[in-house]
């Protein structure tokens, strides 16, 4: 059995990066985090002091689009210190986005993807919103 081909460059609508940080490092993540405000046109995502979804330490996302992949991650690669930061592409697919296409700089940490079945089930056992009928 073969493995499914990957979904078409197209189906990559823009990147998020994560940036971990601990106590001892959250004050270079916020210096970080600043410069990459600074410098580039991104969107920040909120600081998370645990562990949250697929993600097994404390985070903050940066979310950028294809455009600025070329200026944006060579600058991470060089300006993240001992920061861990893993590099995802956007494709409609967060389980493949995370565990297929990572990119990361500094150690690779173990994602809990086991969040993404819980999420599928969860959402499977929602209630189903009744939709309405379309006029005749």
């Amino acid at each position: 059995m073969s493995a499914p081909a990957p979904p078409p460059l197209a189906a990559i609508t823009g990147y998020h990066a994560h940036v971990y940080f601990d106590p001892l490092t959250k004050a270079a993540a916020a210096a970080l985090r600043a410069e990459i405000e600074r410098r580039f046109p991104v969107e920040m995502g909120r600081w998370w002091d645990r562990p949250i979804g697929p993600h097994p330490e404390p985070m903050y996302q940066v979310a950028f689009g294809t455009a600025e992949f070329p200026r944006l991650v060579p600058w991470l690669m060089l300006n993240r210190g001992e920061l861990t930061i893993l590099v995802h592409p956007s494709t409609g697919d967060d389980r493949a986005d995370h565990a297929d296409y990572p990119m990361w700089l500094g150690r690779a940490l173990t994602l809990r993807l086991a969040f993404f079945d819980e999420l599928e089930a969860a959402r499977a056992a929602a209630p189903k919103k009744p939709t309405p009928e379309a006029p005749a």
